[in-house]
């Protein structure tokens, strides 16, 4: 699969550089943001997989942006490690409560980081893996690796359930076929991008109607999946 993307989010540019650089020898994409305001717009536009979150900067803390991200559907599901001077454990238990998935306290060794970071990613993915997804009767089953509409299971080949898979998990946001080349098939694996457009005509005829009008042709961009039905 593709890099996965972090968000690293502190006014210290010499530790967001020393992340970044340590992050991207472990081969992951990296983000930065120097304060809240340009974090949240970061995270509302890319949809990082993970967020590095520094307790104390100017402004919005990262605590209160922990808090707002966590009571938004849009956001809530991104995990966030907070990072912080603050090595009292009532500090880590209000970091915790605020919605952080874990805790690291500066200073800390790149080594430490990227584990932990591992660690959580690693929880969120089999979560995300096991749990079904449903749109409007159409669900679909990651554990069981079934898709059904009312009951009925339908029948579509591997490449179409990862498709499936991919959309409903990120739904109401536009992928190129790049995009969707580099996140369902592999940024290792080399087709032709209209490859894409074929296994889209595949999994509509699969879905059927009406679920099949989810599954959103965006011009000039490439695919979109909406939670809404278009009659």
């Amino acid at each position: 699969m593709s890099q996965r993307s972090i968000l690293i989010v502190d006014d210290e540019v010499a530790i967001r550089e020393m992340i970044a650089s340590a992050l991207e020898m472990a081969g992951y994409n990296t983000l930065e943001a120097g304060d809240a305001s340009t974090a949240h717009g970061l995270i509302i536009d890319k949809q990082p997989d993970l967020i590095l979150l520094d307790w104390m900067m100017p402004n919005i803390s990262g605590i209160e942006l922990a808090r707002r991200l966590k009571r938004d559907d849009l956001t809530k599901n991104i995990p966030i490690i907070m990072l912080t001077a603050k090595a009292d454990e009532d500090n880590k238990i209000l970091g915790l409560e605020a919605g952080a998935d874990d805790y690291i306290t500066k200073p800390f060794s790149p080594r430490e980081l990227v584990a932990r970071l591992k660690a959580v990613l690693r929880r969120t993915i089999d979560e995300d893996e096991s749990t079904p997804i449903e749109f409007h009767g159409l669900i679909l089953d990651p554990h069981s690796h079934r898709v059904s509409v009312q009951e009925h299971e339908l029948e579509m080949g591997p490449t179409e359930f990862r498709l499936l898979h991919f959309f409903m998990s990120h739904c109401e946001r536009a992928y190129s076929r790049s995009q969707l080349l580099d996140q369902v098939w592999g940024g290792n694996v080399y087709v032709d991008e209209r490859t894409v457009d074929v296994h889209i005509r595949r999994l509509r005829k699969a879905i059927g109607e009406p679920h099949q009008n989810m599954i959103q042709t965006v011009r000039g961009t490439g695919y979109r999946f909406s939670s809404k039905i278009a009659i």
